[in-house]
C-alpha cells in the first residue's frame, strides 16, 4: 500500500523530534544515545504504536550510507598528533582484536547456543559470523557519554579509543562479508586466498583513502566556489565518490572513508571549520536515521525466546572475551599500566554498527539469520545498558580521570575560531566586584597575554577601545595564550572558575 508523502513527512518527524529529545536525555543523564533511539523506532514499531517496517534492504543500505558518513566524520575529527604516540595499540586492537574477538567469541557462541538452543543446529561457521557482527566497537556512544560527563582520561586512553572504535569497523565488515561468502559456498574455500583478498581489501582501501584524501585538499584549495555554503557539499561529494569508487576497485571502503577523512581533517583548506560541524550534524542525523531504522525493524516478542543464551553471550564478552583479547593485544606495550588494559576492555561497547552488519545475513538469505539479528540486537541492550551507563563511574574508579580547567562556550558570540588557532577563547560576564577598581577597559586588571576581542551589551555588539565604560551584565569575548593566563585573568577579574 502506498504512504502518502505528507503523511510519511510527519511521522519521520514526529520521531526525529522524540529522538532529539531522548537525546538531551542521553547527555543530562548519562544514557547512551543509541539505546534512547532505539527505544523510539521500537516504541513507534510494529510491536509498540504499530508503524510496520520490514524492508531489510532498505535498512541495510541506509545503515551502510550512515556509517560511511559517521567513519569520514570521526577521521575528519581525529588529531594526527594525539593519535601518533598510541597508533601501534589502536592499530593492533583494530584489526588483530577485531579477529581475536571474533574468534574467542565465535567459539563461546557455538558451545552455548549448542546448549540452550539444540534446535537451532548452529554450526561453528555461523557462529562466527554471529560474533563477527559484534566484533567492533562503537565510538559514538561512548565518546558522548564521556563529553556529555565532562570526563578526561589519562595516558592517552581517549585517543587511543578513538583510534581503534574509528578503524575497526572495515576489520568486522571484511569478517562478515568472508564469512557470508563461506557459508554460502557449495564447495570448500581456498582459505588462504580468502585471507590473501582480505588483505588486498584493506591495503587498496587505505591507499585510496590516502590518496584521494590528500587530492581532495588540493582540489578544494585551488577550485573557486561562488557560493561559500557549497564547501562543506563538495567535502561530502568526495567522500561519497571515495566510498564508491574503492567499492568498484575492490578494496574495502569503510576503512578508504575513515583514511581520507583523516587526512583531510589534518590538512589546511578553506572553510574548514564550517565542513566540520557540517559532517558533525550530518553524522549525529546519520545516527538517528541509522538507530530509528533499526528500532523499527526489530520485533521485541522474537527477543524474548533468546534472552537467556543472549543474556550469558553478552557476559561473556563482557567479562571474557573482550578482556582476554585486549590483553593479548596490548602484551608488547609493558610499560602500559593494568587499569589502563582493563578501561580499555571496559570500552567495548557495541552499538548500531553490530546491528547493522547482522542485517547482511538477512539479505543473503543466509541460515538462522533471524537469530543472529535477534541475538545481535538483544546483545548491543545489554552492552549499552551495562557497559555504556558505567563508562564514566568505572574510569574514576581506575583513577583514569583528570580534570581540565574549564572553558565555557561561546554562546553570547556568533564566532568560531579555527582550531589552528593555539589560543583558548571563551566569554566572561562582567559583575559589580569586576568594576570596583574602575569601569573602563583600561582599568581591568588583564594580563598583557589577555585580549578582550568584542563586548555584547543586551545583544548589541561592539569593539572595545580603553577608555570604553563597562557596565554590568556585560558579556566580553576575550582571547588568551594558555589555562594559566584564563586563570589568572578570572581571578584579576573577581570571576568564578564556574562561569567559564
Amino acid at each position: 500500500m502506498d504512504v502518502q508523502i505528507e503523511l510519511l513527512i510527519l511521522i519521520l518527524s514526529v520521531l526525529f523530534f522524540f529522538s532529539i529529545l531522548a537525546g538531551k536525555a542521553s547527555s543530562k543523564y548519562g544514557v547512551p544515545a543509541l539505546l534512547l533511539f532505539l527505544s523510539v523506532g521500537m516504541i513507534f514499531g510494529s510491536d509498540g504504536l504499530g508503524i510496520h517496517f520490514e524492508n531489510i534492504q532498505v535498512a541495510r543500505n541506509l545503515g551502510a550510507l550512515a556509517l560511511c558518513v559517521i567513519l569520514f566524520s570521526g577521521g575528519l575529527d581525529t588529531k594526527i598528533d594525539e593519535i601518533r604516540p598510541v597508533i601501534f595499540q589502536g592499530v593492533i586492537l583494530a584489526t588483530i582484536g577485531v579477529f581475536l574477538t571474533a574468534l574467542f567469541t565465535g567459539i563461546f557462541v557455538w558451545w552455548i547456543l549448542g546448549m540452550t538452543i539444540k534446535s537451532a543446529s548452529i554450526g561453528l561457521i555461523t557462529s562466527f559470523l554471529l560474533a563477527s557482527t559484534m566484533s567492533s566497537t562503537d565510538s559514538a556512544s561512548v565518546f558522548s557519554i564521556l563529553r556529555s560527563k565532562g570526563l578526561h582520561l589519562k595516558n592517552n586512553l581517549r585517543p587511543m579509543l578513538e583510534l581503534e572504535s574509528g578503524s575497526n569497523d572495515p576489520m568486522a565488515y571484511l569478517l562478515v562479508i568472508t564469512l557470508i561468502e563461506l557459508i554460502n559456498f557449495e564447495t570448500t574455500p581456498n582459505y588462504w586466498m580468502v585471507s590473501l583478498q582480505v588483505v588486498i581489501q584493506l591495503v587498496v582501501g587505505a591507499l585510496i583513502g590516502l590518496a584521494i584524501g590528500k587530492l581532495s585538499i588540493y582540489l578544494i584549495n585551488r577550485i573557486k566556489i561562488g557560493n561559500d555554503s557549497l564547501y562543506p557539499i563538495l567535502v561530502l561529494t568526495i567522500c561519497l565518490f571515495i566510498f564508491s569508487l574503492t567499492y568498484f576497485a575492490k578494496g574495502n571502503g569503510y576503512l578508504a572513508v575513515y583514511v581520507a577523512g583523516l587526512t583531510i581533517g589534518n590538512g589546511k583548506f578553506v572553510h574548514k571549520r564550517t565542513s566540520l560541524k557540517f559532517f558533525d550534524g550530518l553524522a549525529w542525523l546519520g545516527q538517528l536515521i541509522m538507530f530509528l531504522t533499526l528500532g523499527l525493524l526489530v520485533n521485541p516478542r522474537e527477543l524474548v525466546p533468546i534472552m537467556i543464551p543472549g543474556l550469558i553471550i553478552s557476559l561473556a564478552m563482557i567479562f571474557i572475551t573482550r578482556p582476554l583479547t585486549v590483553f593479548l593485544c596490548l602484551l608488547p606495550f609493558r610499560k602500559m599500566p593494568i587499569r589502563d588494559k582493563a578501561y580499555v576492555s571496559w570500552v567495548g561497547l557495541r552499538g548500531a554498527v553490530p546491528i547493522i552488519f547482522a542485517l547482511f545475513p538477512l539479505t543473503e538469505n543466509v541460515p538462522h539469520a533471524r537469530l543472529i539479528f535477534n541475538i545481535v540486537f538483544f546483545c548491543t541492550i545489554i552492552s549499552l545498558l551495562v557497559q555504556g551507563t558505567s563508562l564514566p563511574a568505572i574510569a574514576k574508579w581506575l583513577g583514569l580521570t583528570e580534570k581540565p580547567p574549564k572553558i565555557g562556550k561561546i554562546e553570547s558570540f556568533d564566532v568560531d575560531f579555527s582550531d589552528d588557532i593555539k589560543s583558548i577563547v571563551t566569554e566572561i560576564e562582567i559583575n559589580s566586584t569586576t568594576l570596583s577598581k574602575g569601569n573602563k577597559v583600561m582599568e581591568l586588571e588583564i594580563p598583557e597575554e589577555t585580549l578582550v576581542v568584542m563586548i555584547n551589551r543586551d545583544n548589541n555588539y561592539f569593539i572595545p577601545k580603553g577608555n570604553t565604560i563597562l557596565m554590568e551584565k556585560d558579556k566580553l569575548l576575550i582571547i588568551t595564550v594558555d589555562h594559566n593566563s584564563l586563570r589568572k585573568t578570572l581571578k584579576n577579574l573577581n570571576i568564578h572558575d564556574s562561569q567559564s
